[in-house]
C-alpha cells in the first residue's frame, strides 16, 4: 500500500488547506449569526476542560453520520446549508474532522486552538460532560435545542 501522505503533519496541512480556521471570537460571531458549534471531544476531555454553552455534542466517531443532511442517522439540526464549526481540545482533530465534513459538502470550519484558545479568550465555558447528541446548556444540569 502506498501512503498518500508522508506524515501526520502532511495530512494535517492538507486538511487545513481545505478549511477555514477561525479564531475563537470569529467563531463566536459566526455562531451568533447562525452557525452551530459541534464539540467532538470524548466525555473525559469535556469533563476535564469544560464545554461551550450552546454547542452540540457529537463525539468524533459519529460525526459524519450525525451531521450529513442525507444520513438516516442525522441529528435534527443537520440540514442542507447549516454551517458547522468544529471544536476539539487544541485544534488538531477538529481540522481533520472539518475537512472530512467539507469533503461531504457540509459547510464546516474549525476553532483554531480549540477549547483551550476559546477559554483563554475569555469566552464562556461551563462544566461538563453533557450527554452526547444534546446541546450544552449554560446551566450544566440541563440541555436543550439551539
Amino acid at each position: 500500500m502506498t501512503a498518500t501522505f508522508a506524515s501526520v503533519d502532511d495530512l494535517l496541512a492538507d486538511a487545513r488547506g481545505s478549511i477555514e480556521r477561525l479564531a475563537p471570537h470569529e467563531a463566536a460571531a459566526r455562531i451568533a449569526a447562525g452557525a452551530l458549534l459541534v464539540d467532538i471531544r470524548p466525555a473525559w476531555q469535556r469533563a476535564q476542560d469544560g464545554e461551550v454553552p450552546g454547542s452540540v455534542v457529537v463525539e468524533r466517531n459519529h460525526l459524519e453520520w450525525r451531521l450529513h443532511p442525507g444520513s438516516d442517522a442525522r441529528l435534527p439540526w443537520a440540514h442542507a446549508g447549516q454551517e458547522w464549526i468544529v471544536l476539539c481540545t487544541e485544534g488538531y482533530t477538529s481540522s481533520l474532522a472539518a475537512a472530512s465534513l467539507r469533503s461531504l459538502g457540509i459547510l464546516a470550519a474549525d476553532v483554531d486552538g480549540g477549547i483551550t484558545a476559546w477559554a483563554d479568550s475569555g469566552l464562556p465555558v461551563v462544566p461538563g460532560p453533557s450527554p452526547v447528541e444534546t446541546v450544552v446548556s449554560a446551566d450544566p444540569l440541563t440541555s436543550g435545542a439551539p
